[in-house]
């Protein structure tokens, strides 16, 4: 029936070549029409997956709870002192918070009015205590420059000191002039380095703990576009650029699971860029190699472009959007439809080459081809349409996208190209081209067809042992490029205990239910903290605030006299006296402060002044230092002056810009859980998602997120792999009618899958979310050339000796040659994800080839 219908159709398409070309050219356009028109780009990664699936719900009813934490953007703003790394996060959230155009919300977890006024509330008795000793004995100090806010008045403090020669006063000034000495330090070696008042007066674990803020911007997102976050991406850049330039010695990273997809979309379009230019010139050179005609080459180019544009015209209908994932068909269409077009052109050229003239080449082709390329289309599609109904949306829709292309690519096949061959006429070279190969080559699997065998077996035996070391890697952003901005400021994040990006979050119903699965978190080994709203609420609150009151006898005076910028003075005759003073300490040493200290201080104030007077502009210079010095006071005393404002609080007392994170509208209350260890690891965070998830399995988070994807994305290929086997083989059986026909085609594909496997472990090239779409093409590609070179075998089994010989053989050969050309250079992208995609293409198509011509050889000499 099919040779029947394939004989009816090359003969009407022989008589009307013309028609055809218009009419395919004719369904390109319209299909591009309305692919440019109503084609939409899905680029939330979120829809990847069913929504059905228990993480997808949490995580939706999270986003619904605490919208103002679901895709957003962390900015980390670093610096040596936390003053600085203080000023220019506020800086950065009020610019921000006048983009109402670009951003949602932003917000600063650990910095808000209620915390600056309570904050003392935090610390530990213990450590509100020598805090207090400490500004008590500072006293003096702060009341005097108070009085006199420039440098000569700090310097003034420090001579006075040493000049008095009292010991407790020189040894309490130690760290002051160890801070100063620093100072200088960094000014002769070209730094900009601040000395930190925060760090001198009050250094606690709190303040030690403050040289990162984050900064959580939520923008707005166009999925519409290619780049959703671009104009907020753009914003960004620019300020950090700004902050960069007006507050140095501060850097900000922009990260967050907006920025790693943004940046891993521009990573992913310049590579691509690249690899699409150096594939097309590899594409064209195998086929050139293989068929060795312009007009061939042409024909093929054709039918590939009007095959493809016509997938796209399907994919509009069916689906209406492409996902990150269904955007490969075309890479996948190209890889299978190169196939049926080599094929048809090698077979026409054999066909020439026994002087057959053009429509006898033609229809010969056809009825030789023509039922192999029906039945590769029909495996290969079962092969995507086994993943609709997986949980994976994304691959799934890439299936009904892909399936349904290779019934297009079938068609185009059998119809434009033809009618293509019959315009363009290509003839044969006039004498066969010679490979330079001897007999003894072609005929090498069918003479040592028992080894063969025999290693074939040993391989897939070694190789059974290496599958235990199959994994798959479920973090994203092992896949990204590991130099992007983004990707580095995450991991660091990441190797944070109080600000790493990979907590988790549980919804109850009730405080009291908060508190008790909190304890429960709190108690597991991969846990650093359970957090919840009833966590806001200091304890020891009245020992607590008597030390404040305490302080506030001692301190409010000074404190309010503080102006919010040094006056001017003589910095080079304050740094004469302090020379001088310097010089009379060191000749009289002091026991409570090494003497090499001070004359290393002296040596610094003498180099420094000698570099400012020999400079173009010793005033900016002189000024430049007094700036660094005294700069960041202000700030470190309007903190303390808020800290000692604290009063007696509960938790109906926390604002409500503070509950909105921990109660939502609904009444639901979080708990945040965050981890112990450094979650950049694969076996941390499996342990921490483990072990939070079966203390209660209704949480999300994005380790969450990563490992649930990474086993739902496997299930959904095992799924559709096995089913799609079962289906491959009845189907095979069905239309060979032959159980060694059968066991032909499916031996060199497990063979090939199985080895392919292995030598990933090898590697060290897991499986990914990148990587594992390439695996339906693989298997396309496997079923097909196992069925070319079956059906060779099966019509034409007295020249089997000339199998390699013959156009099936170059076929798979020149297809699999094809489609690698294409793959092999996104083995050298930047983006860890593309590479090993190509890295693993690599592997499977060598084998597969390998398995095809070699393997498939040897084991028919023994089925005969």
């Amino acid at each position: 029936m099919i040779d029947h219908a394939l004989n009816r159709l090359s003969r009407l398409i022989l008589r009307f070549p013309w028609q055809v070309l218009l009419l395919f050219l004719g369904l390109c356009a319209l299909s591009l029409t309305y692919t440019s028109r109503h084609l939409g780009i899905q680029n939330n990664t979120a829809q990847l997956l069913d929504q059905d699936l228990p993480f997808q719900k949490v995580r939706l009813a999270l986003d619904q709870a605490f919208p103002q934490d679901a895709s957003t953007l962390i900015l980390v703003v670093e610096s040596e002192t936390p003053e600085q790394t203080a000023l220019a996060a506020d800086t950065i959230k009020r610019r921000l918070q006048t983009e109402t155009a670009l951003f949602e919300s932003v917000y600063i977890p650990d910095d808000d009015p209620f915390f600056r006024r309570q904050g003392f509330l935090y610390l530990d008795t213990t450590e509100l205590e020598t805090l207090s000793t400490k500004l008590i004995d500072a006293q003096p100090f702060i009341g005097y420059l108070s009085q006199h806010f420039h440098f000569a008045g700090l310097v003034d403090i420090v001579v006075k000191a040493l000049e008095n020669r009292d010991a407790d006063s020189v040894a309490s000034l130690d760290v002051l002039l160890s801070a100063i000495d620093q100072t200088v330090i960094a000014a002769n070696q070209g730094q900009a380095k601040f000395l930190s008042w925060q760090q001198l007066l009050t250094d606690t674990e709190q303040t030690r703990n403050r040289l990162r803020r984050l900064i959580i911007a939520k923008p707005y997102l166009d999925f519409d576009q290619l780049m959703p976050a671009d104009h907020a991406m753009a914003y960004l850049r620019a300020l950090t650029l700004d902050i960069s330039a007006h507050h140095p010695g501060v850097t900000v990273a922009i990260t967050g699971e907006v920025a790693l997809e943004h940046e891993e979309m521009e990573t992913v379009n310049h590579d691509m860029l690249l690899s699409s230019i150096i594939s097309f010139v590899l594409v064209c050179a195998a086929l050139w190699l293989g068929l060795r005609s312009v007009r061939l080459l042409l024909a093929t180019l054709i039918a590939l472009i009007v095959g493809l544009a016509l997938t796209a015209g399907f994919a509009t209908v069916a689906i209406g959007h492409l996902n990150l994932i269904s955007v490969a068909f075309a890479v996948l269409y190209i890889g299978l439809g190169v196939d049926f077009a080599t094929h048809l052109c090698l077979h026409y050229q054999e066909c020439w080459g026994q002087s057959q003239d053009t429509d006898q080449a033609i229809i010969d082709s056809m009825k030789a081809v023509g039922p192999s390329l029906f039945l590769c289309a029909l495996t290969t599609a079962i092969g995507f349409f086994a993943f609709i109904p997986t949980d994976f949306k994304g691959v799934a829709e890439l299936g009904i996208i892909s399936g349904g292309g290779m019934f297009i690519g079938l068609a185009v096949s059998l119809s434009l190209l033809p009618a293509l061959l019959k315009m363009l006429s290509p003839q044969a070279p006039a004498h066969p081209r010679s490979t330079g190969l001897s007999a003894r080559f072609y005929n090498f699997p069918f003479r040592h067809a028992r080894a063969i065998r025999i290693t074939s077996l040993c391989l897939a035996f070694i190789a059974l042992f290496s599958l235990e070391g199959v994994s798959f890697d479920s973090s994203p952003i092992n896949l990204r490029d590991p130099h992007s901005p983004s990707v580095i400021a995450f991991k660091r994040l990441l190797e944070s205990q109080s600000d790493s990006p990979f907590a988790i979050s549980a919804l109850v119903n009730s405080l009291d239910e908060a508190k008790r699965l909190s304890e429960r978190f709190a108690a597991l080994p991969s846990v650093h903290q359970a957090i919840t709203l009833s966590d806001l609420v200091p304890t020891d609150q009245e020992q607590k605030l008597e030390i404040i009151d305490n302080l506030n006898l001692m301190m409010p005076m000074q404190l309010q006299q503080f102006a919010d910028v040094h006056q001017a003075s003589d910095v080079r005759n304050a740094l004469f006296a302090l020379q001088d003073a310097l010089q009379k300490a060191s000749a009289q040493p002091l026991t409570s402060m090494p003497n090499e200290r001070i004359e290393a201080m002296l040596s610094h104030v003498v180099t420094f002044m000698k570099s400012a007077d020999g400079a173009q502009q010793p005033d900016a210079i002189y000024k430049n230092l007094e700036d660094r010095l005294l700069s960041l006071l202000p700030h470190t005393l309007s903190v303390l002056r808020e800290s000692l404002a604290a009063t007696p609080m509960n938790i109906d007392d926390i604002p409500a810009s503070l509950r909105r994170h921990w109660v939502s509208d609904a009444g639901q209350y979080r708990v945040l859980v965050t981890p112990a260890q450094n979650l950049n690891q694969r076996e941390p965070l499996q342990q921490f998602v483990n072990e939070v998830t079966d203390t209660h399995a209704s949480v999300f988070g994005l380790p969450i997120g990563d490992v649930t994807s990474g086993k739902a994305v496997v299930d959904a290929f095992i799924q559709a792999f096995s089913s799609a086997l079962i289906l491959i083989v009845l189907l095979l059986l069905l239309m060979t009618r032959s159980l060694k026909a059968t066991v032909l085609v499916m031996t060199p594909l497990l063979l090939a899958a199985l080895l392919t496997a292995a030598v990933n472990v090898w590697l060290n090239n897991p499986f990914n979310f990148a990587n594992i779409i390439v695996l339906p093409l693989l298997l396309g590609m496997g079923v097909d050339s196992g069925i070319h070179i079956v059906q060779r075998l099966r019509h034409q089994p007295d020249q089997a000796d000339e199998l390699l010989q013959s156009s099936s053989a170059r076929g798979v050969f020149f297809s699999a040659l094809t489609t690698l050309c294409s793959f092999t250079s996104l083995a050298f992208n930047s983006h860890q994800g593309t590479a090993s995609m190509g890295l693993l293409l690599s592997i499977g198509i060598i084998l597969t080839l390998i398995c095809c011509l070699l393997v498939l050889p040897a084991i028919s000499a023994r089925l005969k």
